[in-house]
């Protein structure tokens, strides 16, 4: 009777690299996607904030520079040959006009606050994972990558289920997510990979920090402690411009 031997081929060594490194790969994907949409998070948190401080606030102060401007103006008016009051209501004209257009236009509708669904998240994460563009060393890839990262973004910021599944999904089908063959070739990719994942965090990093030392960040904590506690600083800033703007208001009718 004769033993049958079975031949168990060799794993090359770089095949066991590129196993270990996909792994490692692999984390640093799901850690990176987390990174992105706590930063896409922030910055639409942020970006509907500053809408509806203009929308309350930023009109109103606009209004009231406004209402100085035309008070500057006949004063100045009444005395041509003064030139300081002919400087400060030049000084002041330019003033209402940087303010009106910061505030943008009046609407009626109130601009809502920022929130996103556990499934929008999830989605952006898988968005994120797959299509970022500091994932890939190929050129044309990468530029293809940043087009629909950018439209994720806005999406992601706009609550649009649909653009992001979109995404997702003509991307999953492209030319450009066919993987070479050859373990030695795509250990390189992968390591280039890792590389680029590792750089993106860092830049991540550097983002999340500028906008939480940004002056709008500040201001969006001091209203949000403010409301823990029961204040309404948006209402109480309108009430204060307001009365500015009452006051401005009289001194034009004297």
């Amino acid at each position: 009777m004769t033993l049958k031997t079975t031949h168990i081929k060799p794993v090359k060594p770089e095949e066991r690299e590129l196993a270990r490194k996909r792994e490692e790969q692999a984390a640093l994907e799901v850690e990176l996607a987390e990174r992105e949409l706590r930063s896409a998070n922030l910055r639409a948190e942020l970006g509907a904030f500053e809408r509806r401080y203009l929308h309350f606030v930023g009109l109103r102060y606009a209004e009231l520079d406004e209402l100085k401007a035309e008070i500057a103006e006949r004063l100045a008016k009444e005395q041509p040959g003064n030139e300081r009051l002919q400087r400060l209501a030049h000084i002041a004209r330019a003033g209402a006009n940087e303010t009106k257009s910061s505030a943008g236009e009046n609407t009626k509708e109130e601009p809502a606050a920022f929130e996103s669904s556990p499934e929008m998240k999830q989605l952006y994460r898988e968005v994120a994972k797959r299509v970022h563009p500091d994932l890939t060393s190929d050129r044309d890839d990468r530029a293809k990558r940043q087009q629909l990262m950018a439209e994720a973004n806005d999406a992601y910021e706009r609550g649009d289920e649909s653009k992001l599944v979109k995404i997702l999904t003509e991307y999953e089908c492209s030319p450009e997510a066919v993987q070479g063959e050859g373990a030695g070739a795509e250990l390189i990719r992968v390591i280039r990979r890792i590389s680029q994942a590792r750089g993106r965090l860092s830049e991540i990093e550097a983002e999340m920090q500028e906008l939480l030392r940004s002056d709008l960040y500040q201001l969006k904590s001091r209203i949000d402690e403010a409301q823990k506690h029961g204040r309404d600083v948006l209402k109480e800033m309108v009430e204060k411009v307001e009365e500015q703007i009452a006051q401005a208001n009289r001194r034009l009718e004297l």
